[in-house]
């Protein structure tokens, strides 16, 4: 009697550890974000246009590819926009490819030329006004050299609406240059996000680690005309949506896969 109540526990551990270690497995896969056909699993919010409008055709998938394009727009008119995935997140490690095409659209700001980014803990678009500019969210933003001998770097912070903690301390700058090398004309570039809820964030360009931060916060300005209600200032951010920016500048996105991270929270 002792040895079958000993068989069976010893099946009841074997079993649990099992199903522990398939979920722990599970957590392991990377997942493609972008099915290579469609936005089936994105939606789309453009300043001055209702949640799910894809103005111009601003967003679309050729080739396997995202492509954000302008050729049916005019002027720009400060018409940024955002393509964001279905599922927020909060522990993660983001990995995706872009490269810059193309000529900046007429009457898109200076700052923008090969210029473009992936949002992060950015607040939900269907809470964002019809004229709300910019998602409440981080940045890691995209840059393109200039081809001029100058030092551009990409991988750097933007922060729309929000701080964050940098080497220590509260910083309020609006963008932070990252240690990157500059990558000029119309090459891939490999780019990793590493987040830990809101702890560590970790900005990765093609294989080296450039930038490090902690504590994304509410706080700050550079958006405008959001809901009062959506900026509690001094919030923590711990999780949010992830999305693709359009901002004047022709640009090409690919390979898009994630790694849920949820696994290592303390």
């Amino acid at each position: 009697m002792k040895c079958l109540f000993l068989l069976t526990a010893i099946c009841l551990i074997s079993i649990i550890s099992c199903k522990t270690l398939n979920k722990s497995a599970s957590n392991d896969k990377w997942i493609s974000l972008f099915n290579g056909k469609n936005f089936d699993d994105w939606f789309i919010k453009i300043h001055r246009h209702a949640t799910g409008v894809n103005f111009g055709n601003t967003f679309r998938v050729e080739d396997g590819i995202i492509k954000v394009r302008y050729d049916q727009y005019g002027n720009f008119n400060d018409q940024f926009g955002h393509l964001y995935y279905k599922t927020p997140y909060s522990y993660y490690h983001l990995k995706l490819e872009y490269r810059f095409v193309g000529d900046l659209q007429k009457g898109a700001p200076p700052y923008t030329l090969r210029n473009s980014g992936v949002m992060f803990h950015s607040q939900d678009p269907r809470t964002m006004p019809v004229e709300q500019d910019w998602p409440i969210s981080v940045e890691m933003q995209f840059l393109g050299g200039l081809g001029d001998g100058k030092s551009r770097t990409t991988g750097n912070m933007c922060s729309p609406g929000t701080k964050i903690v940098y080497n220590g301390k509260l910083d309020e700058r609006h963008c932070i240059n990252s240690t990157s090398k500059t990558f000029d004309g119309d090459q891939w570039v490999s780019a990793e996000l590493i987040v830990l809820g809101d702890s560590l964030i970790t900005h990765i360009i093609n294989g080296d680690t450039v930038m490090k931060y902690s504590k994304p916060q509410i706080g700050g300005e550079n958006v405008k005309r959001y809901i009062p209600e959506m900026k509690p200032d001094g919030k923590i951010l711990r999780s949010g949506f992830i999305a693709l920016q359009s901002e004047g500048q022709p640009v090409d996105f690919r390979n898009i896969v994630l790694k849920d991270l949820s696994g290592q929270k303390r």
